[in-house]
């Protein structure tokens, strides 16, 4: 999918005027206008501090809005899955009690729960490591068990929130072609946040910049790059350019 078709799509939830300001007096967002297509990858880039966490779990409905509004394009939140920066998997649970974990808690039948969980873990490369223990499992495992946890139950929105930052290069280079790929396949909205130019560049149809505290948008910019992104996409000359973009109006939003 393109960037410009990510744009033409129906928008799956609108923010308007989108503002939070915590209880100490911190305002943490400030009238957020934006528009997310169904259907589409967008990334949430901007220096540290200046609110895409609170935007997201804004989104997500944990942290609900002091200002603005946000709607969804059927009138109610559709279903989520959210990925954290840390796995949070729970140690005493194998890998496929840990993705099976929000199935049973929709009353799921162990059988077809279980189905579905080693499903999840064969998408994301770990049939093998079903039985096994988070102590068991290297970091970029455990994160891939938390990215099949949060999609087990087939969410329309996927929300993530710096799911990578703590891996090594490598490891995160294999981790996002794993989620485009799951992306590809499955066609969920994923909306991602990161510190990374690199990384929004390479996994989104669209990076929204957001501007120093209080965390507004500077920049909403469509990365026109191929359907399908692999490593030829990554080395080449065109990829190079849309960081320089990217890199150039993040630069000016740290400033603002």
């Amino acid at each position: 999918m393109s960037a410009a078709l990510d744009l033409a799509a129906p928008p799956v939830v609108t923010l308007r005027g989108a503002a939070k300001r915590y209880a100490n007096g911190t305002l943490a967002v400030q009238g957020m206008d934006l528009d997310i297509a169904e259907g589409s990858f967008v990334s949430l880039l901007g220096p540290s501090g200046c609110g895409k966490s609170t935007l997201l779990r804004m989104i997500a409905g944990l942290d609900p809005p002091t200002a603005g509004s946000i709607a969804w394009r059927d009138g109610s939140r559709p279903s989520l899955g959210f990925v954290f920066q840390d796995a949070t998997l729970m140690p005493w649970r194998t890998a496929l009690d840990n993705v099976a974990l929000p199935l049973r808690l929709a009353h799921v039948p162990k059988t077809e729960r279980h189905r579905r969980a080693r499903e999840m873990l064969s998408l994301v490369g770990l049939a093998e490591a079903a039985g096994s223990y988070p102590r068991e499992l290297s970091g970029g495992m455990r994160m891939r068990v938390s990215i099949a946890r949060a999609l087990v139950t087939e969410p329309r929105v996927l929300l993530l929130d710096e799911p990578f930052a703590a891996l090594d290069e490598i490891t995160r280079f294999r981790l996002n072609n794993d989620l485009l790929r799951l992306w590809e396949a499955r066609r969920f909205t994923a909306i991602f946040v990161t510190h990374s130019i690199f990384e929004s560049v390479y996994l989104s149809g669209r990076v929204v910049v957001m501007a120093a505290r209080p965390g507004r948008l500077h920049a909403d910019l469509a990365i026109d790059g191929p359907d399908h992104r692999d490593e030829a996409f990554r080395t080449s000359p065109g990829y190079a350019a849309l960081c320089r973009t990217v890199s150039q109006a993040l630069g000016r939003a740290m400033t603002a």
